[in-house]
This record gives structure tokens, C-alpha cells and sequence, in this order.
């Protein structure tokens, strides 16, 4: 998406019922909510054209309108922890063609990966080209299917997830990796006329650990804290 100019358009998708820690996304990291860590980094990008956040939760919509975005009402049954994100993305870029019209690029990124980079982002935006379908985050795995992650039948009986590789170190095996939720990139009718990321061509950019964290539970917001602190010194 380089050198072309297009509308984008970036959403925060916050459900208000966590069950892994309850109020997380209105939860203070560093002095600021976590939803804002996503809007604030939506505001300094500079190819944003709005910032929406997609909640059923009246809180959340609070802070969302006091950072300075816009709010989408989320349908009750589009947050429950049973219901698929994606057609909370189809609702949304729904919402907003008839609300304030069409646009070329969906820019998603969650509230729970607060310390992305706005380099991150731009690198993401930039992947989205004629080759690809959809853009997205990975990062270095610690573990590999071709070296030390295994099944188990119910007789103990163990073995590679991915065998026949011969690597006798981590190192010499395939490299693998983590996806992250630090950002996706699509168009509109992906979306509308897709189910899932995969059913397209898949591009991705690689984010270093340090800015990759995914908040889920208190250890991995504890976590966060650790690391803000630290910048912020």
C-alpha cells in the first residue's frame, strides 16, 4: 500500500466480559486505560482517517469518546465469548459505510497488545499490496512442531508434532512463529465476503517479543506493567 493514497480506517474491537481478567480493557497500564493505548497509537498514524472502537459496553464507550474516537454499538449477541470476532469486523465496516461512508483499508488493532510501535503499524499498512489479501503480526516462536513440541496418545505414547525433519538442534529446524495481535490489515470486502483470515493470501510482518505481548490474564498485565515502567524511566 505504499506510495498509493488510500482511506483507512482503524478499529478497536473491546469487549466489555473478560473472562481472564475481568474490566481489562478499561484497566490502567501505565496511567492510561488499555483501549487508549490503541487509539492513541491509531493517532499518530498518520494515513488514519478515523478511529473507531466496537464495544457493547457502556464504560468502555466512555473512555473510548474521552481519548477521541468514535464509538460503534456492538449487538449483544456479536460480544459474547462464544461469538466469532470477525463478524464483529463484518458489523462494524457495515456501520461505518453507512454511517460515514465507504473507505479502502480496515486497520484492526486490539486493545490487548498495548505496546505495539507505530512503526509496527506503518509496516503493516505497507504489506498490503496487490499479492496480498491480509496483513498480519507474527513473532518469533519459542518452541517448534519440528523440534520440541510433541503429541500424546492416550497410552503415552509420544512424537513430534512435525516429524522426519531430522534437526538435531532448534536451530537448524524450520523457523516458526507466534501470531500476534499487535495489528491486521485487510480491505472491506475481504471481510464482507470472506469467514476467516486464512480463506485469503496471507502476508505478515514480524514484531520482536518485547512489543508483541498479548494481555489475557493479570500475569501478562503484570508483565506489561514491567515493561512500561521501564520505558517510562
Amino acid at each position: 500500500m505504499k506510495g498509493k493514497e488510500v482511506s483507512v480506517c482503524a478499529f478497536i474491537f473491546a469487549r466489555g466480559g473478560s473472562k481472564g481478567l475481568p474490566g481489562k480493557n478499561i484497566r490502567e497500564l501505565g496511567g492510561v486505560p488499555l483501549v487508549a493505548h490503541s487509539i492513541r497509537t491509531a493517532q499518530q498514524v498518520a494515513r488514519v482517517r478515523k478511529i473507531y472502537v466496537s464495544t457493547e459496553d457502556e464504560a468502555i464507550a466512555r473512555v473510548a469518546r474521552q481519548f477521541g474516537a468514535e464509538v460503534i454499538d456492538r449487538p449483544a449477541e456479536l460480544a459474547t465469548d462464544t461469538a466469532p470476532e470477525w463478524l464483529a469486523w463484518r458489523h462494524a465496516i457495515d456501520t461505518v459505510f453507512a454511517r460515514d461512508g465507504a473507505f479502502d483499508v480496515f486497520l484492526s488493532l486490539p486493545a490487548t497488545s498495548p505496546l505495539r510501535s507505530v512503526d509496527d503499524v506503518d509496516a503493516c499498512l505497507d504489506a498490503l499490496n496487490d499479492s496480498t489479501d491480509v496483513v498480519v503480526t507474527v513473532t518469533p516462536a519459542a518452541r517448534s512442531p519440528y523440534f520440541n513440541m510433541v503429541t500424546r496418545t492416550q497410552e503415552g505414547q509420544t512424537n513430534l508434532v512435525i516429524g522426519g525433519h531430522g534437526a538435531a538442534r532448534r536451530q537448524d529446524a524450520p523457523a516458526v512463529y507466534d501470531l500476534t495481535t499487535v495489528a491486521y490489515v485487510t480491505r472491506p470486502e475481504f471481510v464482507r465476503t470472506h469467514d476467516r483470515l486464512f480463506d485469503g493470501r496471507v502476508g505478515s510482518v514480524v514484531v520482536p517479543k518485547i512489543r508483541a505481548v498479548d494481555i489475557d490474564d493479570i500475569h501478562d498485565f503484570q508483565f506489561a506493567e514491567v515493561l512500561i515502567r521501564a520505558e517510562q524511566q
